[in-house]
């Protein structure tokens, strides 16, 4: 698919479909659009009425027009309160019409959507992202594709002429997402520790980042009991990725994204019964997918941003090795933690990680983890949340997840909660009573940072679809490449 710039006026545009994007409750056509619904003989105005389209967010409504017109159908779609116009809107308003392009056969599409904040840019930006996020395809484990439908071949930004660079941002962005939704569709069956550290392997060959793979006897000597803890039930060695980003340049900061990564999560002894999901495991590395999809992104952008992608990749198992309930694990920091539940066991990996990574002088650590089932009870399925104890970044994070429409909810990390975690016998345990069970995994992981400013990012709800959702089709979203990126590019 080609994403096109162009001054091209409305009136003068041809092809298949042209998308006209109006505010609610102020369909009233004037101006161009008046001028262009009588060349087509009052085909908009007649849509407007006879579908009784009042602009509202998320519809859209079609029309064929004469066989002799320039243009074949029109689409409109609805932006909501003119008010209320996000950035987010746009991306949303180009991905509804894209797949009702696609629906309606549309090869060349053409999009007229107002301009954001007077930033051409980021208007462009965002709609080529919409359009992208929500056409694509994974239909790598199907032996014939069910889409067999036509494609859309080529779409036109109309009145966004010289964005050229804005949408080849949109086009790397969108490659690191389809990476992450690649990386947690994919079955354990084939996405395994020793194929995610390929994944990280090609990145770093392909756009030019350092990579060091640290493999268990490497880990050992380091003292990551927490993540070989977890690491020793399965039958296929564990692998701690790091990848680092370095501009030309001196950086101007030193950021490190850490993504939980358990290829398949069984629950180990404390194994997750019938009707507990454990078939959708695979889906538990989310956060390593989002941030080897951020690497893939940053390492094409290349900003003058030092920055460290970590993940600690391992399955969670069950054999004669596995680690028991009530086992006492050391983690690289010397702390030790009685492993009350095998099922907690992503927070071990990551303590690891997270001491790992501030003996790397990084400004700012970022983790994002498919943590807890308590999240998603508190914030439902489209919201992640958001734990840190320093108000500037949690500042910084809130401005990349607007920008790029992924939702973040900050929740408090009280530490009176951290009673729950207490164990007799060691320094802490890896879970705490059932309430605020988000709030006591936070921080669990805390314990793990000295100094350095943190955040951790729960994903567990958004990681995933069940159906389409705005501009993400059923199955796995790419959550968190877009604001890690944003949050990235902030500094540079």
């Amino acid at each position: 698919m080609d994403i096109r710039a162009t001054d091209t006026p409305l009136l003068e545009w041809t092809g298949d479909g042209l998308v006209i994007g109006l505010f609610e409750d102020a369909v009233e056509l004037t101006g161009e659009l008046a001028t262009l619904d009588e060349n087509l003989a009052g085909s908009i105005k007649e849509l407007i009425t006879e579908e009784e389209f009042k602009g509202k967010q998320g519809s859209s409504v079609v029309t064929r027009v004469g066989a002799n017109s320039p243009v074949r159908k029109i689409i409109l779609v609805g932006l909501g309160k003119p008010e209320a116009l996000k950035l987010d809107s746009l991306r949303r308003a180009a991905a509804t019409a894209a797949r009702l392009a696609k629906k309606q056969k549309t090869k060349t599409l053409g999009i007229s959507l107002p301009i954001w904040n007077n930033d051409p840019t980021q208007t462009a930006q965002a709609i080529a992202e919409g359009v992208q996020l929500a056409l694509y395809q994974d239909n790598r484990f199907k032996s014939e594709p069910e889409d067999k439908g036509s494609q859309v071949e080529t779409v036109d930004l109309l009145g966004l002429g010289g964005q050229e660079a804005a949408i080849t941002r949109a086009n790397q962005i969108a490659a690191g997402v389809f990476l992450a939704r690649q990386l947690v569709a994919a079955p354990a069956n084939a996405v395994t520790p020793i194929t995610m550290a390929e994944t990280a392997q090609q990145i770093a060959s392909d756009h030019g980042l350092q990579i060091e793979i640290l493999e268990q006897e490497d880990c050992e000597k380091l003292g990551m009991g927490a993540f070989l803890g977890v690491a020793k039930a399965s039958e296929l060695p564990p692998k701690f990725i790091h990848l680092t980003y370095k501009p030309e340049g001196t950086p101007k900061r030193k950021l490190a994204i850490i993504g939980k990564g358990l290829t398949f999560d069984s629950g180990g002894l404390n194994i997750k019964g019938a009707g507990s999901g454990i078939e959708t495991m695979k889906i538990d590395m989310g956060g390593a997918a989002a941030t080897l999809g951020a690497a893939k992104a940053i390492g094409q952008l290349k900003p003058d941003v030092e920055v460290h992608f970590i993940s600690a990749v391992t399955e969670n198992m069950i054999s004669g090795r596995a680690m028991h309930p009530g086992d006492i694990l050391t983690a690289s920091n010397g702390k030790t933690i009685e492993v009350n539940n095998t099922d907690a066991e992503g927070r071990l990996t990551l303590a690891d990680a997270l001491v790992f990574t501030e003996k790397l002088g990084v400004d700012a650590i970022i983790d994002l983890a498919t943590l807890t089932g308590a999240c998603v009870i508190a914030l439902g399925d489209d919201i992640a949340g958001l734990f840190s104890p320093d108000d500037a970044l949690v500042k910084q994070v809130e401005k990349a997840a607007e920008a790029s429409g992924e939702k973040f909810w900050r929740l408090p990390m009280e530490e009176k909660y951290f009673e729950g975690l207490k164990s007799g016998i060691a320094d802490m345990k890896n879970t705490g009573p059932r309430p605020g069970g988000s709030i006591t995994a936070a921080l669990f992981l805390k314990q793990f940072v000295k100094e350095t400013p943190w955040a951790h990012l729960d994903i567990a709800g958004p990681v995933w679809t069940e159906k389409e959702n705005g501009y993400n089709g059923p199955g796995a979203t790419g959550f968190g490449v877009r604001t890690l990126v944003n949050w990235v590019l902030s500094d540079s």
